[in-house]
């Protein structure tokens, strides 16, 4: 079947979303110029109704960035393997379905440029088309127009815009799809050889794919048939189907989240109330005690639900390493692990813009030139592993290479030039490479594109920080680096032990606790220029006193009559001394106003069991606030 010839379109096809009321002047598709028209006058544009179609916006705007994702993680397993049918024929289905949303919704420009995409797609489906590295470029570039359009209709409907045209360039990629659509070079593509799971030649026009020739947008005959053999599930090779599966808007899980922990404190507070403790009676007992287990089972499910794998957050960075190393000349491999580690919602957003930056300099900066690799005695291709895995009650994020590493001498050159230190300043290795996140810190040669402004690992480190996280790095000049991101599990409930300084209550995470004791006479003494120490099992540890580092008068001042509880953030350890150890708990995590948001030390606060409130102290930031070196031999 074929329909109406599309002709070209302009360079940026405007798209307006208007309010209801709004007459519609043109009608969708008259904004297309007439078929030969060489000089086609400015488009008119289309207008929606946001208002009657908002949801329906909003719900094609959410499966877009899946399917595009699809797309990418495709294209990119389709250039290492051209022969791979499946994910040939899943990436074709995600444009077909994009093609079809956008058409339903009329939002034409959208529709034609994933239409031809499709086009170019089918093609290859049919042994028609080389999968070569232009091909797969520009499919990828047709997943980033078509991601402007998503990002521009979001920016509308979420109010960060005002309604009106939609200025997205499609004219240039349209040509090039036609152009390999035809078996023409495309214009500035790298040299590639033909795909061994394709003919090289060109391309026979078909009814469905000739120039000027096209289905009806959403008519049945655009679906085509699938090819023997080929796989019937949607989306990326290996993704689990998605059946059972239920949208919630992230704002009603939230409430849920919070409602399932003031279930568990008041839950609590019956349990503590005096008068039902002086109750004596078998069925009370075990009712509460079902409670409990009904209520703490209610809270993990809860929990669970904010919980999703950091894959989506892993799965940009191949894209990532692809381009910023292709620009650079750089042969380099990204190596994905621990993909299925989950984690709270929230913090795989949050931690996305610096992984990006993080792993933009690792290409950037990390990984040499293939010569000089070679010369160095290296594999030319060089390696970035990226992991995820638990380490106690924390998420440890790792990105290493096997570049050629921080250069100290550079490090404290550039230092001493912007006055961030003094001259003849003696620096630990770990003071040197936090130098790094310094404001304005940069030892790039030249400012690029790409990196060497010194505006990034100053605010990956505080953005790290915002999520109660920390990173640390180790690196060997000539062998690589490695950045280690510490990361809580969630940032809504904790197990918290309650501690008691003074008259206040103040909550640790249970798993940021090594141990607890009570000090004996001799294990506590003071060291030069490193104040107090704890000798616990032949290493001192820096002991803190929180009721010095709050302020607080404590119940004795003799620390033989106080708890010292040892903390640990990633590999440091510190000592905190306490008045009392009242009990352990789980909490649900309050956010406070601007009163303590000074003290860097509290990430929140928690209605404890029996109704008071408890400030919940950030171990990594404890640790922050005294930087001495974690431990040393005693008699060292």
């Amino acid at each position: 079947m074929t329909g109406t010839a599309f002709p070209a379109l302009p360079d940026h096809w405007s798209v307006t979303l208007v309010s209801a009321g709004t007459p519609a002047e043109t009608p969708a598709r008259a904004a297309i110029p007439a078929a030969g028209n060489d000089h086609p006058e400015e488009q008119a544009p289309i207008r929606l109704n946001i208002d009657g179609d908002g949801d329906l916006l909003r719900e094609f705007t959410n499966e877009s960035r899946e399917h595009l994702q699809n797309v990418e993680q495709g294209v990119l397993v389709l250039e290492d393997n051209p022969r791979d049918r499946d994910t040939l024929n899943s990436i074709f289905r995600a444009f077909h379905t994009f093609k079809g949303g956008s058409g339903l919704l009329n939002l034409m420009a959208v529709n034609r440029t994933a239409h031809e995409l499709e086009n170019l797609l089918d093609l290859a489906r049919q042994d028609k088309l080389a999968i070569t590295l232009p091909i797969i470029n520009l499919i990828l570039e047709g997943g980033d127009v078509l991601k402007q359009f998503i990002e521009e209709i979001d920016a509308q409907l979420s109010g960060a815009k005002p309604p009106g045209p939609i200025s997205v360039p499609t004219q240039a990629l349209l040509k090039k799809v036609r152009m390999a659509a035809g078996g023409e070079p495309l214009p500035d593509a790298p040299a590639s050889k033909p795909s061994p799971s394709s003919p090289a030649t060109s391309p026979s026009p078909t009814p469905s794919t000739e120039a000027g020739s096209s289905v009806p947008c959403g008519s049945d005959a655009d679906v085509r048939s699938e090819p023997a053999g080929a796989a019937k599930a949607t989306g990326t090779p290996g993704a689990k189907p998605a059946a059972g599966v239920v949208k919630v808007d992230t704002l009603k899980l939230d409430s849920l989240v919070d409602l399932a922990g003031e279930m568990v404190i008041a839950q609590s507070l019956v349990q503590l109330d005096p008068a039902i403790a002086r109750l004596s009676s078998q069925n009370l007992n075990r009712n509460l005690a079902q409670l409990a287990r009904i209520t703490k089972e209610l809270q993990r499910i809860a929990m669970s639900m904010r919980m999703v794998p950091i894959r989506l957050a892993f799965q940009k960075m191949q894209r990532l390493v692809r381009d910023v190393s292709a620009k650079q000349g750089k042969q380099v491999e990204l190596v994905l692990s621990g993909e299925e580690t989950e984690l709270d919602r929230t913090i795989v957003e949050e931690i996305s813009d610096p992984l990006v930056h993080m792993i933009r300099n690792g290409v950037d900066h990390g990984i040499e030139k293939p010569d000089v690799r070679v010369a160095a005695g290296k594999p030319a291709t060089g390696t970035i592993r990226l992991s995820a895995y638990h380490q106690g009650g924390n998420i440890v994020i790792q990105i290493k290479d096997d570049g050629g590493g921080l250069r100290k001498d550079k490090i404290l050159k550039k230092a001493l030039e912007n006055g961030i230190i003094k001259p003849g300043q003696q620096l630990t290795d770990k003071e040197i490479w936090d130098l790094i996140f310094a404001p304005g810190f940069s030892t790039a040669d030249q400012i690029t594109d790409i990196s060497g402004r010194g505006v990034g690992m100053d605010v990956v480190k505080r953005n790290i920080q915002k999520l109660r996280g920390k990173v640390e790095i180790e690196s060997v000049e000539g062998q690589g680096s490695v950045f280690s991101i510490y990361l809580p599990l969630t940032l809504a409930i904790i197990d918290g032990l309650i501690i008691k300084v003074g008259r206040e209550r103040f909550i640790l995470p249970t798993l940021s606790v090594r141990e607890s004791f009570r000090p004996e006479r001799g294990m506590i003494s003071t060291v030069h220029e490193r104040g107090e120490m704890v000798a616990v099992r032949g290493r001192l540890f820096p002991l803190m006193r929180l009721s010095t580092a709050f302020g607080i008068t404590p119940l004795s001042t003799d620390p033989e009559a106080g708890i010292v509880v040892v903390i640990e953030a990633g590999q440091d350890v510190r000592c905190l001394l306490v008045d009392q150890l009242v009990g352990k708990q789980e909490v649900v995590i309050k956010s406070l106003g601007e009163t303590f948001r000074a003290n860097p030390a509290v990430a929140g606060a928690a209605i404890m069991g029996d109704g008071r409130v408890g400030l919940i102290l950030d171990v990594n930031a404890l640790v922050r606030l005294r930087s001495t070196p974690q431990a040393t031999p005693v008699g060292a």
